[in-house]
């Protein structure tokens, strides 16, 4: 049976990543989905592992090609995006894709798949408790934060275009709404 398709998106420091690493240890056939990027492998990441590794020429001849369900272009020359045939192939091995993305990228992979995805957007409780979250991180100066935070006004204006909100007031709660969210979309008991 083909998988389904799992879409997070959220402000930095709402506790998306946690939970996704939660909702990985849930026996739900869940794998990530397989970016391409056009930067350098880091440490020891490997080409189809991590990311698809292409050149910035080779990227945007795949765009040209509209071999992407969505991709940005974060910085000149620095791409990151998402290959149809890598979707549809994890998809026919019965895999259900996990896609963490930003807002835009939530929005569109979305468009693409409709009822065969479902998008999550990880709401932090407030800005205030935001900004007390990236402080305690202790690993961005203020201006990174205080950038951060704007991002998050941002994002924020899009939860209403994906399909469940889940508002991180309290970890243990916010795993649990996600998880019987999930196990419904994917009619596991």
């Amino acid at each position: 049976m083909a998988g389904k398709l799992i879409i997070f998106s959220a402000p930095s420091g709402s506790g998306k990543s946690t939970i996704i690493n939660y909702l990985m240890k849930q026996n739900l056939n869940l794998s990530f989905s397989i970016s391409a990027t056009s930067r350098q492998p880091r440490g020891t990441e490997q080409h189809g592992v991590e990311y698809f590794f292409l050149s910035p020429e080779e990227f945007k001849q795949r765009i040209a090609n509209d071999e992407f369900i969505e991709y940005e272009e974060v910085y000149k020359d620095r791409f990151y995006g998402t290959l149809k045939s890598q979707v549809e192939k994890q998809l026919e091995t019965g895999q259900n894709i996990i896609f963490d993305v930003d807002v835009k990228g939530g929005c569109r992979i979305k468009s693409y798949y409709g009822n065969r995805a479902l998008s999550l957007f990880i709401q932090p409780p407030s800005i205030e408790e935001l900004r007390k979250r990236l402080d305690g991180r202790g690993t961005d100066s203020k201006e990174v934060i205080e950038d951060r935070i704007a991002r998050a006004e941002y994002e924020l204006s899009f939860a209403p275009k994906f399909d469940v909100i889940i508002v991180n007031d309290d970890l243990e709660k916010a795993e649990a709404e996600t998880l019987r969210t999930l196990k419904q979309f994917l009619n596991i008991k």
